[in-house]
């Protein structure tokens, strides 16, 4: 039997046995390494060329969806499956433009698990049913009251207490194009500063707080 190989990228080393633990006990799954931040994951998979990797989002160093563009761009054969505990907008539409193939929570059952491996291994889209629910309500929304992944992104750094100087930072981008993020984020969410912009992103499940 052909098996599939697994790297899983999770910061947190308790979940990381667990999993690891889980899939040995499938004869088709073999767990060949482990990555504790996006850069080593980045690191693994070109080292070890996994068919899948299991990836976390948000984790120390290089998040998940920075790892999962870089993985794609250079072993585009890697299957990446994100499996998180979040499932708001800002975390979960920034991950598919990124290339994953599935998304996952932590909370599935064992049995979605496998499945969803299996089935990402074929080239399937997998996406938990809280998940394909939210992007369904994306889609379904007046272009104009959509955000963008980018202002999802500038969004999460406003919530998180960033100035717009540490935002153009961070994402490599001019304050000029900062303001202009927050504002058409302002007109879209239909307020006028950017505390109520994140207390209206929460109450309408946008994006979480860790």
């Amino acid at each position: 039997m052909n098996k599939l190989s697994i790297l899983i990228a999770d910061d947190h080393p308790v979940v990381r046995d667990g999993l690891r633990g889980m899939l040995e006990s499938q004869a088709d799954f073999e767990v060949i390494g482990e990555a504790a931040d996006g850069d080593q994951a980045i690191k693994k998979v070109a080292e070890l060329k996994p068919d899948i990797v299991l990836m976390d989002l948000r984790m120390p160093e290089v998040d998940g969806v920075t790892a999962i563009r870089e993985i794609k761009g250079s072993q585009p054969e890697t299957q990446i499956l994100v499996l998180t505990t979040y499932d708001s907008d800002a975390d979960i539409l920034p991950a598919i433009e990124a290339g994953a193939n599935g998304y996952l929570l932590k909370d599935s059952s064992r049995e979605e698990l496998y499945g969803a491996i299996r089935a990402t291994a074929r080239g399937d889209t997998v996406l938990a049913p809280t998940v394909a629910a939210r992007l369904v309500g994306q889609m379904r929304a007046p272009a104009e009251e959509r955000l963008s992944s980018r202002e999802l992104e500038v969004l999460q750094l406003v919530a998180e207490g960033a100035s717009n100087k540490d935002i153009a930072s961070r994402l490599h981008i001019s304050q000029a194009t900062v303001k202009s993020h927050l504002i058409h984020i302002f007109g879209k969410l239909g307020v006028s500063d950017r505390t109520a912009a994140v207390t209206v992103a929460l109450q309408r499940g946008i994006m979480r707080l860790d």
